[in-house]
């Protein structure tokens, strides 16, 4: 909205012009996004305790967890109104993927605003079931796919690009992108939501990674660095930049209130929603593999989950101390804040690697 205001305003003054710049918008977009995080957090949390919307504590957890109980959860719904927000002041909305990832962010963030009501609310402890979780899930990823997929100009826009190597590209398909595109969106998120279980410990993982995906945004929007860099020119990709800064200041306003001891809990509306978000950014700017790199943290507390139910059920028998990971190092003596510093470091390392790929080709 702002940004057209700018347009109008620039015919007459061209001081206005200067909102024409994505990396101005994308800064102003961060500030404006942790402002609201600053602004409306208290008041939020205030409402979610006078309604005790708490959170509930695993029995078999660590014992540490225990004074946890009762901290007020669905605090990702605060993330959620800065993005909305800031996207809607700063972006370019004559922008389909801006659409596109704000709508998708926002489909996923219903999904885990029910969950979280019915298991706060209603005290029903399994909230939505696995499967009318996933079905939902799949519904928003397979509308987001298609759309991609029948909205691309260009074959390179459906190519699987490789990491470390210039000329290497894997050709989906219409078909093939949207089995790509449907997986990485409904995996990136159910990874977060997984990942989401100390305080602070999946924010700043998200802030970082979705910070990281706004450098590939802004270069395959830009058609000179994108020639430059061996990377596919993808036309209009660089207004996500908008929509990752959002992210990362709402993001980091979030922090303020989920630092340790956290005051608030994102629960799956902001977990379910950021995962998803960080999916389809990656699948815009056709950079799946790049996301597993980054994403480290996020696939490795996800495989820990997966192969500690196949090792039980098959063998009887336990890998890890308590599943997800982080879980498994707290049992081990572990402090809450060591493992959480812990995970940011090696998230920085990774995120640092994926972007190393721009030039390393």
């Amino acid at each position: 909205m702002l940004l057209e205001l700018a347009q109008m305003l620039g015919r007459e003054i061209r001081a206005f012009n200067v909102f024409g710049y994505i990396t101005l918008r994308a800064v102003l977009a961060c500030l404006t996004a942790l402002a609201i995080s600053f602004l409306v957090g208290p008041a939020m949390i205030r409402k979610l305790t006078a309604y005790k919307i708490g959170q509930a504590v695993r029995d078999d957890g660590p014992q540490t967890h225990l004074i946890k109980a009762g901290t007020p959860t669905m605090g990702g719904a605060l993330i959620l109104v800065a993005i909305a927000v800031t996207t809607l002041l700063w972006g370019d909305l004559s922008n389909r993927f801006v659409w596109v990832v704000l709508l998708t962010t926002l489909g996923f963030g219903a999904v885990g605003w029910v969950d979280d009501y019915r298991k706060v609310v209603h005290r029903n402890p399994k909230g939505l079931s696995a499967r009318a979780k996933f079905f939902w899930q799949s519904v928003v990823a397979m509308v987001a796919a298609l759309f991609l997929a029948y909205s691309t100009n260009l074959p390179a826009q459906t190519e699987l690009i490789v990491p470390f190597f210039k000329t290497v590209a894997i050709p989906l398909g219409a078909i093939g992108f949207v089995v790509l595109a449907f997986f990485v969106i409904v995996g990136s998120s159910n990874a977060v939501n997984l990942t989401d279980g100390l305080d602070g410990l999946a924010i700043m993982p998200t802030v970082m990674v979705g910070t990281a995906l706004s450098v590939f945004a802004y270069v395959a929007g830009n058609a000179v660095f994108a020639k430059y860099l061996g990377l596919p020119h993808i036309p209009g990709a660089g207004e996500l930049v908008i929509f990752c800064a959002a992210m990362a200041g709402a993001g980091l306003g979030f922090l303020w209130f989920n630092a340790y001891p956290a005051e608030v809990f994102m629960g799956d509306v902001g977990a379910l929603a950021l995962g998803a978000a960080l999916g389809v950014v990656a699948v815009i700017v056709r950079q799946e593999v790049v996301l597993l790199i980054m994403g480290g943290v996020f696939v490795i507390e996800t495989l820990s989950v997966v192969l500690q139910v196949a090792s039980f059920k098959l063998t009887g028998k336990r890998i890890f101390r308590m599943a997800p990971l982080h879980h498994h190092y707290e049992l081990k003596g572990w402090k809450e804040n060591q493992v959480v510093v812990r995970f940011w470091i090696i998230t920085m390392m990774l995120v640092l690697f994926g972007l190393s790929t721009l030039k390393l080709r």
